[in-house]
């Protein structure tokens, strides 16, 4: 046993051969089941903490996640980390795929660049993790050290994943107690899916002689000589036998030319069918899920078709797999089907659907906005009032240093006490003069600040590049537009006792000006107009009012190239995100989503709008 303290992450193994962390709400849920034992039933439904996890259940006997509609096996893992890690703190560290959604990095990657992030590194290298980008914080982008591609990157704030002190076990197998296995069973639920569960064991054992009789697969004996688990060091993960041998984890996935049965999902994959230390020699010892024949399966899919007809419960919607074989294409139907007559339990449901817009509404059942007035503003081409001069505008924010500290400007990378290292086209304004900004006292070269001010917008705002701090009024480059914005009806998911705000954006298409990246050069504006939803609570009445803040101030939308399409010249979001899906959560954009306000209003702090902007707008 350890006697230490670390933070779980649960993980899960892509096609890739990377360990992919479950969100810390996940890995909660997942840690909740496992730490009760057999009275919890020994699987882990996924949809009940993140409803876009649905299809997925995760048997706890043989760390594996089940897919149920594709029937689609991937190994899990349950690893350690050091609580004043990013795990520790709620840190996620997200790259910004081609789709425009956020991903995040694998724990490990994470972890270092939090690490990084916190000694105030300018940019971290990565490649002595085995990746070649490197993190640049004064932009907060990836760069790819090969292509030059960049992409977009955020840390943002989550819960903090499960923390486990004192004991921690050396070999993890379940149930992780063994006061767990004595506790009194937990009444029977009926529900559907459980009711589901408890008809298919009685159609398998009213089938009588003949009938294999399936159970449970038996953990494999601990070695007498297993090597024990060194010492917890600080910011080392804990060895986990949970996890088994990392090198002997692999990608099940369904294949579709298979023939044999054991193409099916089984529980006891890999493990021996002996009897367990304790039972007679004598006695034969009962197949495992992974021995079934044909006949075996096709007896379980009939009891099956039949239990389903019977109780009224949704079929698994079947995925038509390739190959002549008839076991494929109820690879999905009989994956539910084993689990069950298993004594796991299995939610059958149909996906979910895409649902992007609210039913129809009429004119006369759209409200407008109390405390808010009118219901549409419009953008023009005026730009924000500018200082005279960069210099004049930096006089404002900044403080002389006649003795520069003894280290680097982060723009440059030059030490402050010589000359700034910027070759491009040259301020007029001397390359030794260093200064501190008023607010958080950061130092830079003033010929960095002066270059960086003049490749900006130029709008009379500066904004740190250490940590971010805005000081002015920050404007954006947002080419003219609409915002429309009223009540409409409807509830969003999760927000049942409200209704919901809906904000139309309209963008035409148009000619770039001077603030934009290809000045004289024509830009397309695709999928206006946009539709995006907020509830109708204090709250989101609040995230409108400072997104009314960010339209005036051409905050909401850019011109540059699309994460999704990769067209250049376009109409963009900027970094402020929205819900764009009313009904669902398919593309992580819609409800329910219970950190999004919350999200949005940091994002709309970190662009310098806050409630202190609203009194700013009406003075």
């Amino acid at each position: 046993m350890l006697l230490a303290s670390a933070v779980v992450v649960w993980e899960w193994l892509n096609e890739h051969g990377r360990w992919r962390p479950y969100s810390p709400a996940v890995s909660h849920h997942i840690e909740a089941v496992a730490r009760a034992g057999p009275r919890a039933g020994g699987s882990v439904v996924l949809g009940q903490a993140d409803s876009r996890l649905a299809p997925y259940i995760i048997d706890l006997q043989s760390m594996h996640q089940f897919r149920q509609d594709t029937g689609t096996i991937r190994p899990v893992r349950r690893s350690y980390y050091d609580p004043s890690s990013a795990p520790g703190k709620g840190v996620v560290w997200e790259w910004e795929n081609d789709s425009g959604s956020w991903t995040p990095y694998d724990m490990d990657v994470g972890i270092t660049i939090q690490r990084a992030y916190e000694k105030q590194h300018p940019w971290v290298d990565l490649s002595a993790i085995g990746f070649c980008y490197v993190i640049d914080f004064a932009t907060m982008g990836q760069i790819n050290r090969q292509t030059q591609r960049k992409r977009r990157v955020r840390r943002r704030l989550d819960m903090v994943y499960p923390l486990v002190s004192g004991t921690l076990p050396k070999s993890q197998s379940w149930p992780t107690s063994p006061g767990a296995a004595a506790a009194p069973p937990v009444p029977a639920c009926t529900c559907p899916q459980c009711l589901l569960v408890m008809s298919v064991k009685a159609t398998m054992s009213a089938a009588g002689p003949g009938t294999t009789t399936l159970q449970p697969r038996k953990a494999p004996a601990v070695p007498p000589a297993a090597p024990k688990a060194p010492a917890l060091a600080p910011g080392a993960k804990v060895p986990d036998g949970m996890a088994t041998v990392r090198g002997s984890l692999k990608p099940l996935a369904t294949q579709g030319g298979r023939r044999q049965a054991a193409s099916t999902p089984a529980l006891s994959s890999g493990s021996s069918t002996a009897s367990p230390p304790g039972t007679g020699s004598g006695k034969a010892s009962r197949p495992s899920l992974g021995t079934l024949n044909h006949s075996h399966l096709q007896r379980l899919a009939i009891a099956q078709s039949r239990v389903l007809i019977a109780s009224g419960v949704p079929t698994v919607p079947v995925k038509n797999l390739t190959g002549s074989s008839p076991v494929n294409p109820a690879l999905a139907g009989i994956t539910g089907i084993l689990m069950s007559a298993a004594g796991l339990p299995v939610c059958l449901t149909r996906p979910p659907k895409l649902v992007l817009h609210p039913p129809p509404v009429s004119k006369s059942e759209i409200q407008s906005i109390p405390g808010i007035s009118h219901t549409c503003r419009k953008t023009t081409k005026k730009q924000a009032k500018k200082g005279k001069t960069p210099e004049e505008v930096l006089k404002k924010y900044l403080q002389k240093v006649r003795h520069p500290p003894d280290e680097d400007c982060t723009i440059c990378m030059e030490r402050l006490s010589a000359p700034s290292g910027y070759k491009g086209p040259q301020p007029a304004i001397k390359p030794d003069l260093v200064g501190k900004l008023v607010k958080c006292s950061h130092v830079f070269h003033l010929h960095c600040l002066v270059a960086m001010y003049n490749n900006g917008n130029k709008d009379g705002s500066l904004q740190c590049p250490t940590c971010k701090t805005i000081y002015g009024v920050k404007t954006g480059t947002q080419p003219p537009g609409k915002m429309e914005y009223h009540i409409i009806p409807h509830s969003l998911p999760g927000h049942s006792d409200c209704k919901t705000i809906r904000i139309i954006y309209n963008i035409p298409p148009g000619m770039q000006g001077p603030e934009h990246p290809n000045p004289g050069k024509s830009f397309t504006a695709r999928g206006f107009p946009r539709h995006c939803y907020l509830p109708d609570s204090e709250k989101g009445r609040k995230v409108l009012k400072l997104l009314l803040v960010a339209w005036d101030r051409r905050l909401v939308f850019a011109i540059g190239t699309s994460s999704t399409t990769g067209e250049s010249d376009t109409v963009i979001w900027n970094e402020i995100h929205h819900k764009t899906e009313f009904g669902s959560n398919l593309t992580g954009h819609g409800y329910p989503d219970i950190n999004y306000l919350d999200n949005v209003l940091a994002e709309l702090a970190a662009q310098g709008i806050t409630e202190e902007s609203l009194a700013q707008e009406k003075d």
